[in-house]
């Protein structure tokens, strides 16, 4: 139930995320269109504006993909923890999931 809930919040901040990403991209690709037909001081104004979108863009895609390694190494230590706990359950388990893939493979 509790690693149910994790996996929902974290979809859910995923989601959020990449909603967020789409906006930028999106805030920042006006920007420059703007820039492209403004002259002067306001093509400069939109393109810093753009560029400062695109930054910002970027440092949340590194935090995203800071927290998905945090995220990964979490549960490969809890996979690797049970393991150690139920040695002849992840036994059992690896047998079965290559009896199926065995399976599935001499199907085709």
């Amino acid at each position: 139930m509790k690693q149910t809930k994790a996996i929902e919040h974290e979809a859910s901040a995923q989601e959020k995320l990449l909603e967020g990403m789409k906006a930028a991209l999106d805030e920042a690709e006006g920007f420059l269109r703007d820039a492209a037909a403004a002259s002067g001081e306001q093509a400069q104004e939109l393109r810093a504006k753009a560029v400062e979108s695109l930054r910002a863009t970027r440092e949340a895609l590194h935090d995203t993909k800071l927290s998905v390694i945090r995220e990964g190494k979490r549960v490969a230590r809890e996979a690797d923890e049970y393991v150690h706990d139920n040695p002849w359950q992840a036994v059992a388990a690896a047998g079965v999931i290559g009896l199926l893939v065995g399976l599935l493979v001499s199907r085709r």
